[in-house]
């Protein structure tokens, strides 16, 4: 029988057994065949009424335990993750959030916080106040959708528009292609008439003349839209291909989603505009923080995971997971441009709410508008590495809805400035100088 020490930490990654023991969701579900022992047996002669006949012979087989699977959750960066996680919703008021943290050389999860979370060992008792009040009144099919929706992991089955995060991608495609460079001058008025449309830059004002380097710092609209353009829709989809975001991550846990995208011949000058700076398109957390890692780390797509080994009662290893790293999509030296226009980001630019004395950050910020957009609500974010220049903890923070002051810069940095603050040296990430 399943028992979870750690109650509700990573509830929705771990997943749950049924009274069966069968997976139902989460890892639980991808490892039940590692997981699941073997029922033992009694083999006997008995009569009519099932009492035993004497004499008869007894055929014994023992139950075989399950193996113990060994995961790359870091138990201290979870529990931390989620504290963080958990004071940022409060304190913003917002409907849920999500932070993951990543190893960017080899794809190991070292956390997935998700909250609102439940209890791994009372899976069945809805955590919605309102809708447990309501909960003897729901119809089955009602509170079998609640509790679907409250063990959903939406890192990995929910896209979303990831804003101006995806600008790491416009800017990588196009130092690829050598289509900008950083210290090519831009002007920004505080907008950018698009076919018939206005497309705003968030300072109305406008940033004025600015390098395409300097245009990333201040994560300004018209210079991606630029870029784009530049690029044109049929390269820029190649890059979609080439970077991976057509397909899925593979992660080991069940029910990941696919990239929503326009097809190559509906991509006209407005799509090709919003999508330059991460709108019109939606994908998963977990795709954004995958593809960044790929691109930051010298250019190779990695696979994100969590299971590392299944090992018997006695340690012996039963079988080790195996993820090697996928294709090169990305050159080693704009890798290492791509990292320096995001320390930047972060050392004097948007991002700077994320800086760390003695610790080289990179990062880039997002407050993406969801939609319908009447309803002015928000999805605010941020994701950051380190160090800058050998990247080896990248984490994504996703806060959705939140009240108030919105904005990624102000209330998404600075919660993984004070994650890294706390698991850099835990993990053995040294300051310098």
């Amino acid at each position: 029988k399943r028992y979870y020490p750690f109650g509700s930490l990573a509830s929705q990654t771990i997943g749950f057994a049924g009274s069966d023991s069968q997976g139902i969701i989460g890892l639980e579900v991808t490892y039940n065949e590692y997981l699941q022992g073997i029922n033992g047996s009694l083999l006997t002669l008995t009569d009519a009424k099932g009492i035993r006949l004497s004499g008869s012979e007894e055929l014994r087989k023992e139950a075989t335990e399950g193996n113990v699977l060994q995961t790359s959750l870091d138990v201290v960066v979870q529990q931390y993750a989620e504290q963080l996680l958990e004071r940022t919703i409060e304190q913003k008021n917002a409907k849920r959030g999500a932070i993951i943290v990543m190893n960017p050389q080899n794809g190991e999860i070292y956390a997935m916080a998700i909250k609102p979370d439940f209890d791994l060992n009372d899976p069945f008792t809805i955590n919605d106040e309102t809708l447990a009040a309501q909960w003897d009144s729901m119809d089955s099919e009602s509170q079998i959708e609640a509790l679907n929706q409250m063990w959903r992991n939406f890192c990995i089955n929910d896209t979303y528009e990831p804003g101006s995060t995806f600008k790491i991608i416009t800017s990588a495609a196009a130092l690829s292609e050598k289509v900008v460079s950083l210290d090519e001058p831009f002007q920004c008025s505080g907008g950018l008439t698009v076919a018939d449309r206005r497309i705003r830059c968030h300072k109305t004002g406008g940033h004025g003349t600015e390098t395409f380097l300097q245009g990333a710092m201040n994560s300004c609209n018209p210079v991606l839209i630029d870029v784009g353009q530049r690029l044109g829709p049929e390269r820029y989809y190649q890059y979609f291909k080439q970077f991976g975001l057509l397909g899925k991550t593979g992660i080991d846990l069940p029910g990941e989603a696919g990239t929503i995208m326009h097809q190559p011949d509906q991509i006209g000058p407005v799509e090709l505009a919003t999508v330059s700076f991460g709108q019109s398109f939606q994908i998963t957390p977990i795709q954004l923080i995958t593809t960044a890692s790929s691109l930051i780390n010298g250019g190779t797509r990695i696979t994100p995971h969590i299971g590392i080994r299944a090992v018997r009662a006695d340690g012996q290893a039963v079988h080790v997971f195996a993820y090697p790293k996928g294709e090169r999509i990305l050159s080693e030296q704009t890798s290492e441009t791509l990292r320096y226009i995001l320390e930047q980001v972060v050392a004097e630019g948007s991002g700077k709410n994320a800086r760390i004395e003695g610790y080289r950050i990179g990062g880039k910020t997002a407050t993406s508008e969801k939609l319908p957009r009447s309803r002015k609500k928000y999805i605010s974010s941020f994701l950051g590495f380190a160090p800058a220049d050998d990247p080896q903890v990248i984490a994504l923070i996703t806060i959705d809805e939140p009240e108030g002051i919105y904005y990624g810069g102000t209330i998404a940095a600075p919660v993984i400035r004070d994650l890294f603050e706390v698991i850099l040296p835990y993990l053995g990430v040294e300051k310098r100088g």
